[in-house]
């Protein structure tokens, strides 16, 4: 092998190298986990609390009349004034 292959080899053995590294730190800590399978029962007191939130939010959003959705996408663009004036 000449020196250049050589230093090319290197180059890329170092390349390879150092991704492998980036990527062994994006992995996961043992012990430690985002989603866990089972989730934790929940107490009365939260369970009631967060039954009322539940409630005021379905209550609010059935006050909430439904509105009629303009199908123009460029309705607040043009103007609604006509021009007499053509060149």
């Amino acid at each position: 092998m000449t020196c250049a292959n050589r230093l090319c080899l290197a180059a890329a053995a170092a390349i390879i190298a150092l991704s492998a590294g980036i990527a062994f730190g994006q992995d996961m800590r043992p012990g430690i986990r985002l989603h866990p399978d089972s989730r934790r029962p929940l107490d009365p007191d939260e369970e009631a609390k967060r039954k009322a939130v539940d409630d005021a939010y379905k209550s609010t959003m059935e006050k909430i009349p439904d509105q009629k959705k303009s199908n123009d996408p460029w309705g607040n663009v043009r103007s609604t004034t006509t021009s007499s004036k053509q060149r």
